[in-house]
């Protein structure tokens, strides 16, 4: 009987853990859709996007993450150097109070550094993610196809312009 209840317990601990859609807490911090772009055999690096939501009037910060699907992940944000986009590494990603962080494509990302094998689209790896005050937490990176703009997720509230991605041309001739 007692095998039964721990076994229930354990059932309803992983439920409260996947209560929003690719979505993870650390403290008052959501971490929202953590993705990547799937990378080519020969690729050494690669990057991870997702959002960060703090709800609480309390500052934190993002100081590091770690995976073991590469050897090192470094904090990135892109700057403008004249007229060249330039990846710059940063030492932690404020994440202000009452607002959203949103790291993405040509903004800011985790550089997975050293990459142990190439990712795949569909599979997911784990990553740990450091905050200054809500401390460690674990998420799920979904691997996205390789020229993805953003994660995929059918069902959700984004807007209805990231179904229509593949039908877009943004530039004229």
């Amino acid at each position: 009987m007692k095998k039964l209840t721990k076994l229930a317990t354990i059932l309803a601990l992983s439920a409260v853990g996947t209560a929003f859609a690719h979505g993870y807490k650390a403290g008052p911090i959501e971490i929202e859709h953590p993705w990547s772009r799937a990378t080519v055999e020969q690729a050494t690096t690669g990057a991870v996007y997702l959002v960060l939501r703090n709800p609480s009037k309390q500052e934190d910060r993002l100081l590091s993450a770690s995976t073991p699907a590469a050897e090192k992940v470094e904090l990135h944000t892109h700057i403008h150097d004249g007229d060249v986009m330039r990846m710059r590494q940063i030492n932690a990603i404020d994440i202000s109070p009452e607002s959203n962080t949103t790291l993405e494509p040509s903004g800011l990302h985790l550089m997975l550094i050293g990459l142990k094998q190439p990712l795949i689209k569909g599979k997911a790896f784990p990553m740990t993610l450091v905050f200054e005050q809500a401390g460690p937490v674990t998420v799920q990176i979904d691997v996205q196809g390789l020229k993805d703009r953003a994660p995929s997720h059918s069902g959700s509230e984004e807007t209805p312009a990231d179904h229509s991605h593949s039908h877009s041309h943004s530039h004229s001739h």
